[in-house]
């Protein structure tokens, strides 16, 4: 499974080496996955949400949830495949990411997962910040959360179940060394930041 994962992301395009990234948790990195290169292959998409379902299908599901925006497609895809696995209704929800960067359920999702037992997943994993905010509304809607799954943990050593809260998986391990700015030693090398990918242009017009 981990094989084929990368091997999905490599076919699409989303697997960049050798450069100079900014992450979403604003951590410089010197590989990075853009998960967006993934989405519109529909096919490819589909077998990772089929993947997803294939590891947890033992578990009890009612509702797949998972942070906006590439959440969105995984939720679907997921609950998709472990409703055909499962013969029966499995939702799809997700959440929305405030503007003090909470993640919260809007649209009624809250009421679909209120007493209903919930996997939640998430595209990558860098420090598990937005996946344990998401982790935290299934609890504060009245869900359970049965498990935390992601399709590739960028830092298995510190994003496990115990700092997540929840029984954690993830269908492929990426490691990627990550720095703080101050720390970055390709900013020390004055290596250009990447504004095709990754939150690089962000970076750069806040500098």
């Amino acid at each position: 499974m981990d094989n084929e994962v990368i091997e999905l992301l490599k076919k699409t395009g989303a697997i960049y080496t050798d450069g100079h990234f900014v992450g979403t948790s604003g951590r410089h990195m010197s590989l990075y996955v853009n998960k967006d290169a993934l989405y519109p292959h529909t096919k490819e998409t589909s077998r990772i949400g089929e993947l997803f379902a294939i590891k947890n299908k033992d578990l009890d599901i009612d509702v797949v949830a998972a942070p906006a925006l590439g959440g969105i497609i995984l939720s679907t895809w997921t609950a998709y495949h472990l409703s055909n696995i499962k013969k029966k209704d499995v939702l799809g929800v997700y959440t929305e990411k405030t503007p003090d960067k909470n993640q919260i359920f809007t649209r009624g999702y809250d009421k679909l997962v209120k007493g209903k037992n919930v996997l939640v997943i998430e595209d990558n994993v860098t420090t598990g910040g937005s996946v344990k905010k998401v982790v935290q509304s299934v609890q504060a809607a009245g869900g359970t959360v049965v498990a935390v799954c992601v399709m590739f943990n960028r830092d298995p050593d510190n994003v496990t179940s115990e700092t997540i809260g929840a029984p954690f998986s993830s269908l492929a391990i990426i490691k990627a060394e990550s720095w703080d700015e101050k720390d970055c030693p390709l900013c020390k090398k004055n290596v250009p930041i990447s504004t095709e990918v990754g939150h690089g242009k962000k970076y750069l017009e806040k500098k």
